[in-house]
């Protein structure tokens, strides 16, 4: 069964680095990938762009493609978007299917700081996207709890709801969201670091711009 791979984050705004590594995702696991924008993410700051706003610049970046999608159910949530309930809720609306979570190494290694993280694993695999090169200390805890559940082979994904733990080498695109907020409200424009169908609707980069 093709697997399910959820890739979130606030996307305030989405750049081409997100986009970059999603699509190698869903080449590297042949999966469907989902974008699910973060409603309060408990981890870092709330979003400049609303969530409206963040839903369509993701549509408007997805055009004319069909291997990555957008998942709004994060913003339909009352209070913060942990992900154990987001991948509970999955799990029940797709069966046995795999479900692959995708996280950065970065975030993967502050994984122990996550609400029910070692949960995680019962209804998810974790898809690591690494930097070729780069290599991220660990805390003890995550190595003891990922020890026996990593795997090399896609295959083993496929054949498994969830459970496993497979690193995915990707090229990152070093784009900071931060930096082309700054850019976008000191007027300049950030053309190569966001997708074109950002810039098709001046009204969608408006949150950004200086008032």
């Amino acid at each position: 069964m093709k697997p399910l791979a959820l890739f979130g984050g606030t996307f305030d705004p989405v750049h081409l680095g997100h986009l970059s590594v999603a699509w190698e995702a869903a080449e590297l696991l042949d999966a469907e990938v989902r974008l699910m924008p973060a409603n309060v993410p408990p981890h870092r700051p709330a979003p400049m762009a609303n969530a409206e706003q963040r839903v369509a610049m993701l549509h408007a970046a997805l055009q004319r493609q069909s291997r990555l999608t957008v998942d709004t159910r994060e913003l339909r949530r009352n209070g913060p978007s942990y992900t154990y309930d987001t991948l509970c809720e999955l799990r029940a609306e797709q069966g046995d299917r795999p479900l692959v979570l995708l996280l950065g190494v970065d975030a993967f290694a502050g994984l122990p700081s996550w609400h029910r993280w070692r949960e995680l694993f019962e209804v998810a695999h974790l898809g690591v996207l690494s930097r070729p090169g780069v290599e991220v200390e660990l805390p003890h805890q995550l190595w003891a709890e990922i020890d026996a559940r990593r795997v090399d082979d896609v295959g083993v994904l496929r054949a498994l709801p969830a459970g496993k733990v497979i690193e995915l080498a990707v090229t990152p695109l070093e784009i900071s969201a931060t930096r082309i907020r700054q850019l976008l409200a000191a007027g300049r424009d950030p053309r190569y670091l966001l997708p074109c169908g950002l810039f098709d609707d001046p009204t969608l980069l408006a949150p950004y711009r200086t008032r």
